[in-house]
């Protein structure tokens, strides 16, 4: 892309420098992680979004765009950006994402692709049923409000201890499935009523629910493989991609107002880009938006909770075994879109950062803390989801992840716009030519369906290259779709 050339200096072959001088106010320069071939399909709004981001008050080091980088809202989508609390850091909800803790879980089963091949249509119909999807769809755990503000502040750990999971799902999250600083008192009843019946839903957009297969042959690391649970050729893994519903979306919505109420007139904060409204971290309305974003965070992992229970179910029932005889385990449960506490060393000095991460993976490396005991000595794992055509990526963090706080990039990436891709695609014909690749797949909407086409998103292959050559995490295994549920 000719723009980037013109303004950036290629600090190497995987890192594009935007230094403070393009842009008034800039505070620390923005780099861009991508390859060459990657680099075509960065537009120039990621380019205005992310030097736009480095002005915010109290931002270290750098702001950060990963390689799946494409136009957001205020950050850009694959946005990272780290928050010094202790001088005046700023948090944004431009920078986490109006789908709080949208996120990834991948489970193994003891399965091969021969075994599961003749009941996938079976397999995709009855998640289909069991696992609501779409605009408005409303989840089989009936709660109460005052129910679901006991979700909000246990979040996972809630659904195990009323029989939507086991014990063990709980160790293999992020957080452990729970933020303990999760107070329902700071979010709107409509934020209530808009999430309290949506658990176990996954929703639209990009989220799905996809039956994939570990090809012998796109096994990257078999002793990282193995020690994430992937042990057999033509292994049969599910991977699925849902958030917080219309419940995060209220919140980010409410609290962007508050907001921009308060910036300017109380804090004498000014941003170019109202989409990138915050406060001081450490103001009454910082502490605030934290309280209610961490139940967005809680309410994200308790929904996933539950259609991993669905999955056992239906597993279950399609087999005539049990989930636990089936092998039905969590490899991991990573978020996305989310802004957390942090240490981190910077120039030599550990400090305390909010780590903003919008559409954008933590990769913890080996020994770090809050990588689950099992994995300690590898790294954290990451799931990477590719397109519905395409595949889908199991990485782990890496000690080089320091340069970007741990962060790596969370999806393939859209190179065009939901529009332009209703007009491209038919997604009746799409369905049928997916089918005639062994890919089943259900939708709730044909339009929803060929907005989500291979072809409208960056080649995940690149962007996982360009992850791996830049050193902030590692291949582990390539997942092969054969059914698939999309919102």
């Amino acid at each position: 892309m000719e723009a980037l050339h013109r303004v950036a200096k290629k600090v190497s072959d995987t890192i594009w420098e935007i230094p403070v001088s393009y842009k008034e106010g800039m505070r620390v320069p923005a780099r861009i992680y991508a390859t060459e071939k990657l680099i075509k399909d960065i537009d120039e709004g990621v380019i205005d979004q992310i030097t736009n981001v480095a002005t915010l008050p109290g931002i270290t080091k750098y702001a950060l765009c990963m390689p799946d980088g494409h136009f957001g809202y205020g950050f850009p989508i694959g946005g990272v950006a780290a928050m010094d609390v202790e001088q005046g850091g700023v948090i944004s909800p431009g920078g986490i994402g109006f789908d709080i803790n949208c996120g990834m879980r991948l489970v193994v089963t003891n399965l091969t692709y021969k075994e599961v091949k003749p009941h996938i249509k079976q397999l995709v119909d009855k998640l289909y049923k069991s696992v609501p999807a779409g605009v408005g769809s409303k989840g089989f755990v009936k709660l109460s409000r005052n129910d679901f503000r006991q979700v909000l502040k246990q979040g996972a750990r809630w659904c195990v201890d009323n029989g939507y999971g086991w014990e063990a799902d709980l160790e293999l999250m992020e957080e452990n499935g729970c933020l303990a600083g999760a107070n329902p008192d700071k979010v709107s009843e409509k934020a209530i009523d808009r999430g309290f019946n949506q658990i176990g839903t996954l929703g639209s957009g990009n989220h799905y629910l996809e039956i994939q297969v570990a090809k012998k042959e796109n096994i990257y690391d078999r002793e990282l493989a193995r020690a994430f649970g992937i042990t057999i050729p033509d292994q049969v893994v599910i991977m699925f991609h849902c958030g917080s519903r219309g419940f995060g979306h209220q919140v980010a919505t409410d609290y962007l107002q508050v907001f921009l109420k308060v910036m300017e007139s109380k804090y004498g904060i000014k941003v170019l880009d109202r989409e990138l409204a915050c406060a001081p971290f450490d103001s009454p309305e910082g502490q605030a938006y934290f309280a209610a974003m961490q139940c967005g965070i809680n309410m994200s992992f308790a929904n996933r909770q539950v259609i991993l229970h669905r999955i056992r179910e239906v597993f279950s029932e399609v087999f005539g075994r049990s989930a636990e005889d089936l092998g039905l385990e969590m490899v991991y449960d990573v978020a996305h879109n989310t802004a957390k506490l942090e240490q981190h060393i910077v120039d030599g000095q550990a400090r305390s950062l909010l780590v903003h991460r919008k559409g954008a993976t933590r990769a913890f490396g080996p020994d770090m803390s809050d990588v689950p005991e099992a994995y300690k000595v590898y790294g954290q794992p990451v799931i990477i989801g590719g397109s519905m055509e395409t595949g889908s990526y199991l990485l782990v963090g890496v000690p080089t992840g320091d340069q970007t706080f741990f962060s790596t990039a969370h999806g393939s990436g859209r190179k065009m716009s939901r529009t332009k891709a209703r007009k491209t695609w038919n997604g009746d014909v799409l369905q049928k030519e997916m089918l005639s690749k062994g890919i089943y797949v259900r939708s709730t909407s044909a339009s929803g369906l060929a907005e989500e086409a291979g072809g409208a998103y960056k080649n995940v292959d690149d962007v996982i290259e360009a992850a791996e050559l830049a050193g902030i995490s590692k291949r582990v295994a390539r997942l092969t779709p054969i059914g698939n549920i999309k919102g």
